[in-house]
């Protein structure tokens, strides 16, 4: 025998292991005793078999391998001796887990122990069972286990009910043999026992509606053991905290909760001894406080009457003035649940909710703060508005972004008059501007230019808070759009409120905000750009100081910013040359549709193109990368001129069906396509969404505009789409317009919209109607280009192929090209019945690459006759934005039936002409 085996205990080795001061040291020590330990299992020496099997778990818990050791398990389990199987046992446990097929070896050992005549050996065998049994061992071993429930052992059935437990997990079905033996124990003296059959009891509720059912007929001995609990003496053995053993109290609370749920009977019978417990439970301690959170659980989840649930709600608002962080922190997110059930309950609470708010811990603000917000409704919208905004003050800056969205959700949603929406939302952008979205300026946009009567007053108050707080983006953009719509109001103090403030601010004083915010140094590029707008629109409400905005609009002809460059020369030019249409050009944007923007803002289903691929569809050229890292269509200041925003622009939509999912095997939906038109790319869209852009074709969208004309009908689908230059467009408007002739045009963001000349604000549009004169030079110096015209006499032509053919279908693609769009393929598929059966249902399908775009046509039928007579004729357009590097390439999936027989057949078209 080695001596080093025989000599080190195991308190040498930790002692040794604790010793080293390197990883390398330990790994040493480690690997000689693991070869110690090996060379005597290879010795099948027993004297020293416990010793090193200690040593071993002692190794695995410090991370290090130990399979070699697991027969030694099995082994020492095997003894006789209550010594060694206790080693065994606690080394089977720890070295072994029940995916390990050497755990089938020591069923039977598991077995002749569950049946042994030592209580302590059953113990030892019910402990490891319950640790680490497998199905197949739960199954072979229910029997014995159920057998122990019954025995005259307390510990011997206290440890059996907590195996069962781990037997019913694994085997569900074997829950009805517990039954019987688990509501035996209801009736136990002995808390450990009691606890534990219990807990079996709640297992086999959740695992069996069956024995759910059965387990109810016990309800008042639950509510009787709870009753004794509360009303019995001082009892030291079960005594924490001076509450009589709250671990089975909770228990109980646990279990008559499942079984109180759905069972108006059940929860009759247990009302009175929940409104005992939340009643005479002390909470001043922690362990009163978690019966009573347990109760208020119970009492939410059964059929309770509407005084006990508000008892409830009461329990929770007194943890809401403990001082433990973790007790205000689990009765907000049950009053979170709560406010289902009983919303006036947790009303009355608001108080205390909103003190929490206030909270220095971060997780208690979140929860708290999303709390208020389902409790706000019309009548308490105001008071509560008013202490968030308080709060809004001084809160943290990391918690502000979170504050600020809430308050400014629950203003717009339950604001009682637009005066008041406007002042809270006012009192948001002075606070907290910077943490305010471009959604919600937009809305408020929206909400000024439909309240004729308040739009005075508004800009008089943003002129007032930009005097104090000139810091926030957001509130500077919405004060700058108001001064250039309503500028003329806030000099002529018209439309002056009740009780309102005067002001008296004159021309210059206008034009000096604007100006200071235009050469303000943390003034971003799009302020910059909406200050140039305001100052274009100013220039006709304040004549006397025309001759200043001049100055300040030239002042950035040599910009750096493309944007702001553009955007003086061509306001510059209108300023000098066109001053006879600058009023109508200017003229106050037109009423927002304020329903059209709320739905259009809910609606969040459909897919929706994106503002790049919307420029371009509707001007030629590709989008400039700016040197300040801006990314615009090149025509982007002409188009706000004109009037052609992305909300301006019709989206075709496609509907689609399952067709991802019958040819990729996935449930999405495919993206959108635009037919004809492009690479135009789509927003949000998942990879796979790019590959297949079919379904049912998309309604005739028209839209006239002066920057494009687009045909995208089924039927047209094949004529050319003609780009026209916005600025040959402006060669035939009027250089001069009477006022008789000037037409306000008020038309949803959404709807199709007539040719005009437009100044565009942050997102309002303002449009007026112009008959057409002598030629208008916008730029001055750039001369309007034609529209290059379109010819098909040089269109190259394809040979046809035959794209699939299998023993009863032939499809043939012929091919056909549009002048001018090289990228873009028509093809028509005709598809040949080479059978004498009819084929019904017939749907053709098919599937390209990412970087392609494919859209299909109606078929001419969906019934393919035998023969050439009943062929069926199908367009299709692919969109190859990689023309010239990638060629063709296509799935096709065709699904029919035969005799009422499913058939489908898919095959890849890769023959397709080059060139294409």
């Amino acid at each position: 025998m080695n001596a080093f085996t025989m000599g080190t205990r195991l308190r040498d080795m930790i002692r040794a292991i604790r010793a080293c001061k390197t990883a390398a040291e330990e790994r040493a020590v480690v690997r000689k005793e693991c070869a110690a330990i090996r060379t005597s299992i290879s010795e099948n020496d027993p004297d020293y078999r416990h010793r090193n099997l200690a040593k071993l778990m002692f190794i695995h818990m410090l991370g290090y391998p130990t399979h070699f050791g697991q027969m030694e398990c099995l082994k020492l389990i095997a003894s006789a001796g209550f010594p060694e199987k206790r080693i065994g046992y606690l080394g089977l446990m720890l070295l072994l887990d029940e995916r390990q097929e050497v755990l089938m070896l020591v069923t039977n050992s598991l077995k002749q122990d569950l049946n042994h005549m030592n209580q302590y050996i059953v113990g030892l065998a019910l402990c490891a069972l319950g640790n680490i049994c497998s199905a197949e061992m739960a199954r072979d071993l229910a029997p014995e286990v159920e057998k122990l429930l019954q025995n005259s052992n307390a510990n011997i059935r206290k440890k059996a009910a907590l195996c069962s437990v781990r037997i019913i997990r694994k085997v569900p079905d074997l829950a009805e043999n517990f039954m019987k033996p688990a509501s035996a124990l209801l009736s136990e003296k002995h808390h450990g026992v009691l606890i534990a059959g219990i807990q079996l009891c709640t297992e086999l509720c959740k695992a069996s509606t069956e024995a759910l059912d059965y387990i109810r007929k016990y309800t008042k001995d639950l509510v009787r053991i709870l009753k004794n609990m509360i009303t019995s003496g001082y009892a030291p053995e079960y005594d924490v905290g001076g509450i009589t053993d709250p671990f089975l109290q909770i228990r109980v609370l646990r279990l008559l909760r499942i079984l109180g749920k759905g069972d108006a009977d059940s929860s009759d019978i247990m009302s009175d001894i929940l409104a005992q417990v939340a009643t005479n439970t002390e909470s001043n301690k922690n362990a009163g406080n978690a019966i009573l959170y347990e109760c208020v659980q119970t009492i939410m989840a059964i059929e309770a009457i509407g005084g006990l649930r508000v008892l409830a709600i009461n329990i929770l608002g007194r943890f809401l003035s403990n001082r433990d962080n973790n007790i205000r922190y689990v009765a907000l997110n049950m009053l979170m649940k709560s406010v289902s059930v009983d919303f006036q309950a947790v009303q009355r609470h608001r108080a205390t909710i909103l003190e929490c708010v206030k909270d220095s811990d971060t997780s208690i603000r979140k929860r708290a703060l999303e709390l208020i917000f389902v409790l706000v409704n019309d009548t308490n919208v105001k008071p509560l508005t008013k202490e968030l905004l308080e709060y809004l003050e001084v809160s943290d800056p990391e918690f502000k972004g979170d504050l600020t969205a809430k308050i400014c959700s629950i203003v717009e949603k339950f604001a009682p008059t637009k005066l008041w929406y406007i002042d809270q939302m006012i009192k948001v952008l002075v606070e907290a501007g910077s943490y305010v979205t471009d959604d919600v300026c937009h809305t408020l946009i929206v909400a000024i230019s439909n309240a004729m009567d308040l739009q005075g007053y508004t800009v008089r108050s943003l002129y007032r808070a930009l005097q104090h707080q000139n810091e926030h983006e957001s509130l500077v953009r919405v004060t700058i759009w108001c001064i250039g719509e309503y500028g003329e109001m806030l000099v002529n103090h018209a439309g002056e409120l009740d009780g309102e403030e005067p002001l008296t601010v004159t021309e210059s004083d206008a034009v000096d905000v604007i100006e200071a915010v235009l050469k303000g140094s943390s003034t971003d590029m799009t302020t910059r750009a909406m200050t140039l707008t305001s100052l274009l629109k100013l220039s006709s409400r304040f004549p006397p100081c025309s001759e200043r905005i001049k100055g300040l609009i030239i002042q950035h002809k040599g910009n750096f910013a493309l944007e702001l460059q553009q955007r003086s020369i061509e306001f510059s030019s209108i300023l000098h040359k066109h001053e006879n249409i600058k009023s109508a050009l200017v003229e106050r944007m037109p009423v927002l549709d304020e329903s059209a923007y709320a739905g259009k803002k809910a609606d969040t289903a459909g897919a929706v193109l994106t503002t790049e691929s919307s420029a371009k569809v509707l001007s030629p050229g590709t989008p400039t990368n700016l040197a300040n890292g801006v990314s615009k269509p090149p025509t982007n200041a002409l188009m706000d001129l004109l009037d052609l925003s992305v909300e301006d622009t019709p989206s075709p939509t496609v509907s689609s069906g399952d067709i991802l999912q019958d040819l990729l095997g996935i449930g999405s939906s495919p993206a959108p396509a635009l037919p004809g038109l492009g690479n135009a790319s789509v927003g949000n869209a998942d990879v796979l969404l790019d590959l297949l852009s079919i379904g049912t074709p998309p309604a005739p969208v028209q839209s006239t505009s002066t920057a494009s004309t687009l045909a995208s009908s089924t039927q047209a689908q094949a004529a050319p789409v003609t780009i026209v230059d916005p600025l040959s467009q402006l060669a035939s408007l009027a250089s001069s317009v009477s006022p008789s002739h000037e037409q306000r045009v008020t038309s949803s963001v959404s709807d199709n919209r007539s040719t005009g000349l437009a100044v565009n604000g942050i997102h309002g549009v303002t449009k007026t109607s112009l008959p057409p004169s002598s030629t208008v030079d916008l730029l001055g110096d750039l001369s309007p280009v034609a529209a290059p015209a379109v010819s098909g006499d040089s269109v190259p032509t394809y040979p046809s192929i035959v794209a699939f053919q299998s023993k009863s279908l032939k499809v043939t693609f012929d091919f056909t090209k549009q002048q001018g769009k090289p990228q873009l393929t028509l093809v028509q598929a005709s598809f040949t019945n080479l059978t004498s059966n009819t084929f019904t249902d017939f749907i053709f399908q098919a599937a390209v690459p990412k970087f392609m775009q494919l859209h299909l046509d109606p078929a001419s039928s969906n019934i393919l006759s035998p023969g050439v007579n009943g062929k069926i004729v199908q367009g299709l357009s692919v969109n190859n934005s990689q023309h010239g590097q990638k060629s063709l390439a296509m799935r096709v999936r065709i699904a029919y039936k035969v005799s009422g027989q499913d058939v489908v057949e898919q095959g890849q078209v890769n023959n397709f002409p080059a060139g294409l």
